[in-house]
């Protein structure tokens, strides 16, 4: 099952992603996209590391986010993907964006007796312009993967000011 949160930025979006894997059966683990380059992103992924539940760990695959997602699928683990927008800068960063590699990836949790797998992704488009080459690309390139991404999901959810509105 494929479980896609979007909304911008703390919009609640992880909370809720969080507590719907929470909820499901099974082991899980948390597949942490964020680099922490700055003092107040590492203090945010912090708070974030001492809000979850320990007994599910935390991994950071970078842009091996494909792979990591088929060994826990393999596994029979839940997965929570917090946040794809990071992924996505990271493949950026790394000069080859592999979204049919995450696609394909994500196909084995449709079947009905897949784990779940909540990704959690910025919703662009809703702030101002980009003023920048590079920033328009990656709203570009965000906007196409967030789309994929809700077309494959089987429960599609944007959050605003903490609320969950259904989109699919």
């Amino acid at each position: 099952m494929i479980l896609l949160v979007l909304g911008g930025e703390k919009s609640g979006k992880s909370g809720l992603a969080y507590e719907r894997f929470r909820e499901a059966p099974g082991p899980g683990t948390v597949l942490a996209m964020g680099l922490a380059r700055d003092e107040a992103f590492r203090r945010q992924i912090l708070a974030h590391r001492l809000e979850r539940d320990p007994a599910f760990p935390v991994t950071e695959p970078g842009a091996e986010l494909p792979s990591a997602l088929e060994a826990q699928r393999t596994g029979g683990r839940k997965v929570l993907v917090d946040s794809l927008d990071f992924w996505l800068f990271t493949c950026m960063e790394d000069g080859r964006i592999r979204t049919g590699e995450l696609l394909e990836a994500l196909e084995g949790y449709r079947a009905p007796d897949a784990p779940l797998c909540a990704l959690v992704s910025c919703e662009v488009g809703l702030g101002p312009i980009a003023p920048s080459s590079l920033a328009r690309r990656f709203a570009r390139e965000q906007g196409a993967l967030n789309q994929a991404l809700a077309a494959l999901a089987q429960e599609a959810l944007l959050v605003v000011a903490g609320l969950p509105l259904r989109l699919k």
